[in-house]
């Protein structure tokens, strides 16, 4: 009785943040949103995104990835989710406060908003009460697969949102052109860093401490904007790309989007290059997993100069019936003359990972725990090694096994998950996982 009495208070809630959101679009016209949606690099690109634009306009945008569909309506209007949401009142306050948007000026020029999907409908439903002015759809990837059951349910579902905008923009590199078939909307652009993107970076040059220069191309562009990108990765130089393809539709001067590219800086745990002892040197990947992604970050650590390479690579969860065949592919991935050590945290790897590399005749050790895996690594670290730190936040935590790397300190504030709520919820995961 008590659970339909929520649920039922709920969807009131529901209703009522998302009819503060059309109101509010309905007070302030003027107001453009920009959606992104995707099953990788949401994060990274909404924060390109907005640090682009910011250049000319007053963008608002929330840091971190809200983008269900109860924290949607109140990241649009710049309200607080509440701290407990158990709390009747505190959702109460949410909803005055909402309401209280609509009828006060507007601070904003351009809200950037990304929406997640965990379930097939969630992004229409989305659909129903937003009218985006532009869309960006990140890429189509195995996600929720014990869910979705197919890829074409998942790039169903992510290209929804380019259905129900104004204009939208597509991931060329990391969207099949087969799924074309589930756009209906005839306003629709393509970026990445490949020759059929219309809208692309070709990369010139490449250091790993400095960064990639090339020249994004565009076709409303008269000639190349050159541009200094800070990407250790190659599949997050697509965010960029992306933040850069949005510039140029709002009208922004080449000097503004050169500027805003070159103060983009990687989203915490997602392809920064940290400085670790020994001389060593750390990619943390930590932000999440999966398995495209995966395979780009493994690519990027091969192809990286070092006398030593240790991979800590988390599982990959969520991913149904298709976790054995992701697993072990990336296993394989590995071989004794390209890294020395494979270390494995999480069931999954353990299960899958662990075997297909060890299969290639590397070493390989597994853990449940990031923080024991951390500490193994450094016992076999060498001077000037190359750790590729590989994980998500599903019981995996791979940031953690960074603490122990770390030549400073000071660079724990550059990992993810550190806030006061996600270290209880870890502390409360390593005491239930010793071992």
């Amino acid at each position: 009785m008590l659970r339909r009495l929520q649920d039922k208070y709920k969807a009131r809630v529901k209703k009522k943040l998302e009819e503060a959101v059309v109101a509010y679009f309905q007070a302030h016209p003027e107001v453009k949103l920009i959606v992104v949606t995707g099953s990788v690099g949401k994060t990274s690109t909404k924060k390109a995104i907005a640090t682009v634009l910011s250049q000319r306009y007053r963008v608002r945008l929330h840091e971190g990835n809200y983008n269900t569909d109860m924290s949607v309506p109140l990241s649009i209007l710049g309200v607080p989710y509440p701290s407990n949401v158990r709390s009747f009142s505190e959702w109460s306050k949410a909803i005055r406060l909402a309401k209280e948007k609509v009828l006060q000026p507007t601070d904003v020029d351009i809200i950037v908003q990304e929406l997640g999907a965990d379930h097939p409908g969630d992004i229409e439903a989305f659909g129903r009460y937003l009218r985006p002015y532009m869309a960006v759809v990140t890429g189509v990837t195995q996600e929720h697969m014990e869910y979705f059951k197919t890829i074409e349910a998942v790039a169903k579902e992510e290209l929804t949102s380019a259905n129900f905008s104004q204009m939208a923009f597509i991931n060329r590199d990391d969207i099949e052109g087969r799924f074309a078939e589930y756009l209906t909307n005839p306003n629709i652009d393509t970026y990445g860093t490949s020759l059929p993107a219309e809208y692309r970076f070709e990369q010139q040059d490449f250091d790993p401490e400095k960064g990639r220069t090339g020249n994004f191309i565009a076709p409303d562009l008269g000639s190349p904007i050159s541009l200094t990108v800070h990407a250790l990765g190659e599949h997050n130089v697509r965010p960029v790309v992306a933040a850069a393809a949005v510039g140029v539709k709002f009208g922004l001067t080449a000097q503004d989007i050169a500027t805003g590219v070159a103060n983009i800086q990687p989203v915490p745990g997602r392809m920064q290059l940290l400085r670790g002892v020994k001389g060593s040197r750390i990619i943390d990947d930590s932000y999440k997993s999966s398995p495209e992604d995966a395979v780009a970050a493994i690519q990027t650590f091969l192809n990286m100069d070092a006398p030593q390479r240790i991979a800590i690579m988390g599982s990959m969860n969520e991913l149904g019936d298709v976790s054995r065949v992701e697993h072990e592919k990336l296993g394989r991935m590995f071989h004794p003359d390209n890294v020395e050590w494979v270390i494995t945290v999480g069931e999954e790897a353990a299960r899958y990972l662990a075997p297909a590399a060890r299969a290639q005749g590397c070493q390989v050790k597994s853990f449940n725990n990031s923080v024991q895996a951390g500490a193994f690594a450094h016992s076999v670290l060498q001077e000037n090694a190359l750790v590729l730190v590989k994980g998500s936040q599903n019981q995996v935590y791979t940031e953690e096994a960074i603490k122990i790397l770390l030549l400073d300190q000071n660079d724990v504030k550059r990992l993810v998950r550190q806030s006061p709520a996600w270290m209880a919820t870890k502390e409360e995961f390593f005491a239930r996982n010793l071992v």
